[in-house]
């Protein structure tokens, strides 16, 4: 269990140095095929990602849910050169970043979503 609660310590470190109070994150391991259907039921995109992030918008903590596809960050991780551990934390780290009002849509954005995923990633 060391490595879980670790793991939980880390993302609540994330929440906290960027201001924020933590609350309740659900991480949910799916398959593509089930992102794939959220993300076509709920964001109306029709392609494959690997995170899906729903905000519980508590404004109290961040909370939300972290739908995250095993299957594509086990794909996507050969294309950035890094085991699939490694992408999985920054997944991970992205999804909260979304929680804490970060976005990624231009390129200014994901620029600095990097930035963020790289820094913490170096703390875990």
């Amino acid at each position: 269990m060391p490595a879980r609660r670790n793991l939980k310590r880390w993302l609540a470190d994330i929440i906290t140095q960027e201001g924020k109070t933590p609350g309740h994150i659900a991480l949910v391991f799916c398959s593509d095929e089930y992102l794939l259907e959220i993300n076509r039921k709920f964001l109306a995109h029709d392609f494959y990602t690997d995170i899906i992030t729903f905000d519980h918008y508590d404004p109290e903590r961040i909370s939300g849910d972290l739908f995250i596809s095993s299957e594509r960050v086990r794909e996507n991780a050969p294309g950035f050169g890094v085991p699939f551990l490694h992408e999985l934390n920054r997944v991970m780290a992205h999804g909260i970043l979304h929680l804490c009002g970060y976005g990624d849509k231009t390129p200014a954005q994901k620029k600095k979503m990097r930035s963020l995923e790289d820094m913490y990633l170096r703390q875990l």
